[in-house]
């Protein structure tokens, strides 16, 4: 257990860091309204994910692995990844009302809740 905690803290310091990193560089070279470092660490952290699963799922012994790489970098990168991740595997077990409503209540909630958070603070 303190094995797995502390390769999920190692990756998610990494990928925090990563993180931080690609949205200063991007938000350096790409200014404007859109949110292009989000953006754009959410694809390829979506794409990491994915590759990662798909890999990890073909190797015997990678659950330490799997708590480096998936539950810590890619969750210190970006949570979305999981998000991603989780919807997917609904769509491909054949659930996809549950993943369209899952989709829907994380975002329209989600931002409802910033909103609430905000005039809670004020």
């Amino acid at each position: 257990m303190i094995k797995s905690i502390l390769l999920v803290a190692i990756g998610g310091g990494i990928g925090s860091v990563l993180r931080f990193v690609t949205n200063l560089l991007i938000a350096k070279n790409l200014p404007g309204k859109l949110h292009y470092a989000t953006l754009t660490v959410n694809i390829i952290g979506c794409l990491l994910i994915g590759f990662l699963i798909g890999y990890l799922n073909k190797q015997s012994e990678s659950e330490n692995l799997k708590f480096l790489l998936v539950t810590g970098f890619c969750g210190g990168f970006t949570t979305f990844s999981t998000f991603g991740l989780e919807n997917y595997s609904l769509i491909q077990s054949g659930n996809l009302i549950t993943s369209l409503l899952y989709m829907a209540i994380s975002i329209i909630i989600g931002i409802l809740f910033v909103g609430l958070g905000i005039y809670l603070a004020k």
